[in-house]
């Protein structure tokens, strides 16, 4: 099976349980996808973005914007076609809207505007969770609980570490949501503590 075909069908049983209103496939408990259907380093990004926790979205819906705002990264013709490419065959498959607004804002290089509070919420998590993730892996630990805003930060200004991750996206982002980075950069930690181990992080205490 070529990967097209296996985000394919990623879109479909993403689609399909969001169409039958089956919400404890994306909340609490998210889709546990076959490794042969998705790919590491989408399942990765769903592990890191699923538990993020935002009161006023409507959870289900952010949730499936994070599982597939990345979705074509490896089938994009160019790196500069993401996620313009992706937009385009979720609007195929029959995605509403405000789904395939937050998948094309989360990339700085479309210039369209982020209005929503998921488009903003999307964009600020999505730099910065991954980030976080690399700061812990180079931890002796290997553990959340070892990683903090102090410890980010420190990283942050090391420009050879994780290198392309934009560091202005992730001030932007907190920005955008009128919080303190420091804050942010907390309640993102303490966001991905109860699926470290699946992000290949060691267990919290």
């Amino acid at each position: 099976m070529d990967l097209k075909h296996r985000q394919e069908q990623l879109i479909d049983f993403v689609g399909g349980q969001w169409l039958v209103g089956n919400d404890s496939h994306v909340t609490g408990a998210y889709p546990r996808v076959d490794d042969k259907v998705l790919p590491g380093h989408l399942r990765d990004l769903v592990d890191e973005r699923l538990n993020v926790r935002v009161a006023d979205i409507h959870r289900p819906v952010l949730a499936i914007a994070g599982l597939l705002h990345d979705f074509d990264w490896d089938i994009c013709p160019t790196p500069e076609d993401h996620p313009t490419y992706g937009a385009q065959i979720l609007r195929d498959h029959g995605y509403p809207e405000d789904i395939i607004r937050a998948v094309l804002t989360h990339g700085e290089h479309t210039g369209i505007p982020r209005e929503s509070q998921m488009e903003h919420t999307l964009f600020a998590v999505d730099e910065l969770s991954g980030f976080i993730r690399a700061v812990g892996l180079v931890r002796p630990s290997k553990s959340l609980d070892d990683v903090t805003p102090k410890s980010v930060r420190r990283k942050l200004k090391d420009k050879n570490f994780a290198k392309d991750v934009s560091r202005d996206d992730i001030q932007k982002g907190a920005d955008e949501l009128g919080i303190d980075l420091d804050e942010h950069i907390t309640f993102i930690v303490e966001s991905m503590k109860p699926i470290a181990e699946q992000i290949g992080l060691a267990p919290s205490a």
